[in-house]
């Protein structure tokens, strides 16, 4: 059964248990995580399916709450900025007794190489990292992880979360990982930091390094059509942001892994007459079938912004489509059954994910470091 089908069956069901996730694990190989930064829930959903039991997740922006309850069973969401939560108010998230992980990943766009030439610490939000290290220092969990773009490697911040860590005598792995090499059809590069007390600790190796990776063709082909700006009547995240008519003209004459040079000079931007945008071919064009597509980030429904148009329908990605990419199940439930699917916010969230195919290899690592076996 397809997604759409999914969806048009689920009117008037129960929620139940997404089929990504795993049986629970034996109760001696238990983690308990809060999820801090937690999104839509995207991290915590990977945890979630290899074994790790996730309490509830922190989030500023309250409309995360609706797909984080929904699809990490038994989580709680909590409305608040980090900032606000006190160690004890975290440490009483925790089972008494439970081995705890502290999961956070602070916001990217600080440090994303689509800021270029733009200082991190301009951005309010670059000091999030320090604020996880302070709920590392004062709860002390059992571990620790977070992950950002790669280029946070070398900052100020990150050293001295490192050195924190250290301090207080985790053993501590970090390493950039290809998220093809986890099954994604996405060329996304993320910075993963894993820290342990029980031992060492180890960044998980995806299975699939060495492997194809994964196509754009394979990941969504089987969705249906929509037309721009449309959505599918069954799954209202099925759908695409609309297009001008001059965009229209120039998504018809884009070829799938081309540039705007394929355009006729009269549907050519100004900005790619003048020599400081001739370089800027990622804009305004289409992915390939037979290849992963470009990092998804938030302005994937902008023709404009990369290498967002379809490879074959004139159009950009869907939500569910960008959803997919970045490694969330068919069927994840991203608004109320019957609600539209707010566009920008979503993909916004959907943007800001961290793939749940990386959380999951993550779980598995700590689980595997807990109990000194690997995971199944």
């Amino acid at each position: 059964m397809n997604a759409i089908d999914r969806q048009a069956n689920r009117a008037g069901s129960v929620v139940m248990v997404p089929s990504c996730e795993v049986a629970a694990a034996s109760s001696d190989r238990r983690i308990s995580a809060v999820d801090v930064f937690c999104g839509v829930g995207g991290l915590s959903y990977g945890l979630a399916a290899a074994g790790v039991d996730v309490v509830a997740g922190i989030d500023v922006d309250g409309s995360c709450r609706f797909p984080y309850e929904a699809n990490v069973i038994g989580a709680r969401f909590i409305e608040r900025d980090v900032r606000d939560v006190t160690a004890e108010e975290l440490s009483g998230l925790w089972p008494e007794g439970a081995t705890r992980l502290l999961a956070g990943c602070a916001p990217c766009q600080p440090f994303s190489s689509y800021r270029k030439g733009v200082s991190p610490s301009s951005d309010d939000r670059w000091v999030l990292l320090r604020e996880l290290g302070r709920l590392v220092e004062e709860t002390q969990p059992d571990f620790v992880t977070t992950e950002n773009v790669p280029r946070i490697e070398g900052k100020a911040v990150l050293a001295d979360f490192v050195r924190m860590l250290e301090r207080l005598g985790y053993s501590v792995d970090s390493e950039v990982c290809r998220c093809t090499d986890y099954g994604l059809a996405q060329n996304r590069r993320r910075l993963v930091l894993v820290a342990s007390r029980f031992g060492t600790a180890t960044v998980p190796a995806g299975d699939l390094s060495g492997c194809p990776p994964k196509t754009v063709r394979q990941a969504i082909g089987g969705l249906p059509p929509i037309e721009a700006g449309g959505a599918h009547e069954a799954d209202p995240v099925h759908r695409s942001r609309g297009l001008s008519a001059l965009n229209r003209q120039r998504m018809a004459a884009s070829k799938p892994g081309g540039t705007w040079h394929d355009w006729p000079k009269e549907l050519r931007a100004p900005c790619h007459q003048r020599a400081s945008g001739a370089a800027f071919k990622n804009v305004y064009a289409r992915m390939r079938w037979d290849q992963p597509s470009p990092t998804i980030t938030t302005y994937f429904h902008n023709f404009g912004a990369g290498r967002f148009g379809h490879p074959e329908q004139h159009r950009t990605i869907s939500l569910r489509e960008a959803a997919i990419l970045q490694g969330f199940p068919e069927d994840y439930q991203f608004a109320p059954e019957g609600d539209p699917a707010p566009l920008a916010t979503l993909g916004r969230h959907i943007g800001n994910a961290v793939p749940p195919p990386l959380g999951k290899a993550i779980g598995h690592s700590l689980l595997s470091t807990l109990t000194g076996v690997d995971a199944p």
